[in-house]
């Protein structure tokens, strides 16, 4: 087994554990809602602390419901694992392109950069 097949495997399995212990664990049961969002949690203790407090904004948009608010979410978070991931194919791909054309010229010249003399007066 190569040495990234064993780190592409120890890394699923970190995200197994890390998606799993927390369940398995009970993270949260004391919670009424165990694994509500940093954002809620924040307003309620808010509201906790201060129950007069205003906000000094609103949302420019907001869902009509939490089935919208998390399918948005999502489409965000989809958007932005596309655009890494074009970044690092399109840089993988130059890389790989610029050593393609270190090994065709590598090939081409065998002497390692200096050009053949002999044929250059064999012309002349």
């Amino acid at each position: 087994m190569s040495r990234n097949t064993k780190i592409n495997i120890l890394l699923l399995v970190v995200v197994a554990a890390l998606a799993v212990l927390p369940l398995a664990l009970g993270l949260g049961d004391d919670k009424k809602e165990p694994f509500a969002g940093a954002d809620a949690q924040a307003e309620t203790a808010i509201t906790e602390l201060k129950p007069d407090y205003e906000p000094w904004f609103s949302p420019l948009y907001e869902p009509p419901s939490g089935e919208v608010e998390s399918a948005l979410f999502a489409l965000q978070a989809a958007i932005g694992a596309g655009v890494l991931a074009y970044y690092f194919g399109l840089r993988r791909g130059r890389r790989q392109g610029a050593e393609r054309a270190r090994a065709e010229e590598a090939a081409a010249d065998p002497v390692g950069g200096a050009a053949d003399t002999r044929a250059d007066t064999e012309k002349v």
